[in-house]
């Protein structure tokens, strides 16, 4: 399983989902988006899951350091993600990983992380429900009321599991 990580405050967190997808026996690795890598503690992630974290485009002929995914869970994902996938834009590793998904049909989990005035946007919905069409399984959102927690008060780690593999209940 591969999680995309994106720049938002919850992200360093992202252990709990790992920690969780592994006692359900998933072998985890972490992409992240340029800007989420700021985010989160690298060499505790990678300590964690034992691959390294992807964030750049590797060159032909370099090996893959991950093996490729079984299911993709993308938390937190924020507005600017959420709706550069949804366009089909492919500026990162993460967002070309998430545009081959559709194509490859690996099921896809995401777990929005965004505030009020974000999801109030008329392309936030939209890219929402160009997602679903896509087969992609969409978490619950609620924007947090208390902007000095991230999102932390609000975000379900575990629900990106839940969405991809209920079954697989430790």
């Amino acid at each position: 399983m591969y999680v995309v990580v994106c720049a938002a405050g919850v992200a360093g967190g992202v252990g709990k989902l790992i920690t969780a997808a592994q006692e359900r026996n998933w072998d985890v690795g972490v992409v992240a988006t340029p800007q989420g890598l700021e985010f989160i503690d690298r060499q505790a992630v990678e300590a964690q899951t034992g691959h390294p974290i992807r964030s750049a485009w590797r060159r032909p002929g370099d090996p893959r350091p991950l093996p490729p995914p079984d299911a993709i869970a993308v938390a937190p994902a924020t507005f600017n993600t959420i709706n550069k996938w949804a366009a089909g834009i492919s500026d990162t590793l993460a967002l070309g990983i998430l545009c081959e998904s559709y194509g490859s049909g690996v099921p896809v989990a995401v777990l929005p992380c965004l505030n009020a005035a974000q999801a109030a946007h008329p392309a936030y919905r939209q890219s929402l429900e160009r997602l679903r069409a896509m087969g992609v399984l969409i978490g619950s959102h609620e924007p947090s009321v208390r902007p000095e927690t991230g999102g932390a008060d609000v975000f379900r780690w575990e629900e990106a599991l839940e969405l991809l593999a209920p079954e697989r209940a430790p």
